[in-house]
């Protein structure tokens, strides 16, 4: 089942590798969307549908604490499942993002199983297929 997928990163270069990371972690990808922060997130969000959204915590403009926040004040948005990507880890940090509704978090540097698993638990089998053998342990 191939999944529209919005990725909320400031850091292009994160946002390439992240593009690939599921894909090595077998997420059949319909379309994938990509949002420099929160607010650019919202406007692609307003004009097309989503299956799963991953963003960071940390960016400018609205960071994804704030981005957590807007999504929870609309019934259908607040439905889409949110996996953190971050290089945050503080407990308190991690919490409130989880308290907002965020479905998971990988903390950077991830494993492309890492991603596969948490896949797996938040959407289900039918998004992540298998992933490529030769790839497993490598850290992005």
């Amino acid at each position: 089942m191939e999944a529209r997928v919005l990725i909320v990163e400031d850091s292009s270069a994160m946002r390439l590798v992240l593009k690939k990371v599921l894909k090595m972690a077998g997420m059949e990808i319909g379309r994938c969307f990509e949002a420099a922060h929160g607010r650019e997130a919202l406007e692609i969000l307003d004009k097309e549908g989503i299956d799963v959204i991953f963003t960071d915590i940390h960016m400018p403009v609205m960071d994804g604490l704030a981005f957590l926040e807007e999504l929870n004040r609309d019934e259908l948005l607040k439905r889409i499942p949110v996996i953190l990507v971050t290089t945050e880890g503080r407990p308190e940090i991690i919490r409130k993002a989880l308290a907002l509704g965020a479905a998971a978090h990988i903390r950077k540097p991830f494993q492309p199983e890492t991603i596969r698993r948490i896949l797996e638990k938040t959407l289900g089998k039918e998004y992540a297929r298998g992933m490529d053998q030769a790839l497993e342990g490598r850290d992005f």
